[in-house]
């Protein structure tokens, strides 16, 4: 599982780094919130440790920031600040657990194991797929990203379920076209190039992430890393 840590103070990253290693997790670490927006927009966290004392903005915003954009990953929100308002101001605007410094470490993992446990259990929902800000509503066939709707045909729709189901696995071109097309052999036609091309054109607009990637002569591949 991969953690995402947002903390200022080197000394505090370091030693938090060195215990999630230690407990089998892999981290990426960030100094400030905007580095911390970067990473997060191009991958997926399974869980994050958000420091409030940030120098750019406040770690509430950087929350805020995060769950508008579609990021649903549990966060431990790690601050110095200890009145009771405080904390509830945290867990009320996108924070999953509090925990002031100074801390255990054997608690923060306990806290992080705990957070992780009860997210895996409530969010698996077989009627939505998600991939980064990019979510499919199965039930309504409707995409979003980034909580903004995507205009898709029903078959851009059904390449677009394909993909995601495969997230972060190469589709060739022959999967496609039997899968999502039902094509059991391999005429000479350019289908698949056409309605991804026109799919990369909703989902990846200018200025996000892409998730679409071709690897050339051998397919696609769906991915937020």
């Amino acid at each position: 599982m991969r953690i995402l840590l947002v903390e200022d103070d080197h000394e505090i990253q370091s030693f938090v780094t060195d215990a999630l290693l230690g407990a089998g997790y892999e981290v990426d670490a960030a100094d400030d919130g905007q580095t911390a927006s970067s990473l997060a927009a191009k991958r997926s966290y399974h869980g994050m440790i958000v420091d409030l004392g940030l120098p750019d903005l406040d770690g509430i915003d950087l929350i805020l920031q995060l769950r508008h954009s579609g990021v649903r990953s549990p966060v431990l929100i790690l601050s110095a600040r200890r009145s009771v308002d405080e904390r509830v101001r945290g867990l009320e605007l996108g924070g999953d657990d509090y925990l002031t410094k100074p801390f255990a470490v054997a608690e923060l993992l306990a806290r992080m194991r705990n957070l992780l446990r009860r997210h895996s259990s409530v969010a698996e929902d077989p009627t939505r797929l998600h991939v980064g800000d990019l979510e499919l509503d199965l039930l309504k066939r409707r995409a979003t990203r980034a909580g903004d709707v995507l205009n898709l045909s029903p078959q851009e729709f059904a390449l677009l379920e394909y993909l995601c189901r495969n997230a972060g696995k190469v589709v060739t071109r022959s999967m496609l076209l039997a899968d999502v097309w039902g094509m059991r052999f391999q005429p000479d036609t350019n289908v698949v190039d056409v309605h991804i091309y026109r799919l990369r054109g909703k989902v990846d607009l200018p200025g996000r992430s892409p998730l679409i990637k071709t690897l050339r002569g051998i397919g696609y591949v769906v991915t937020a890393a």
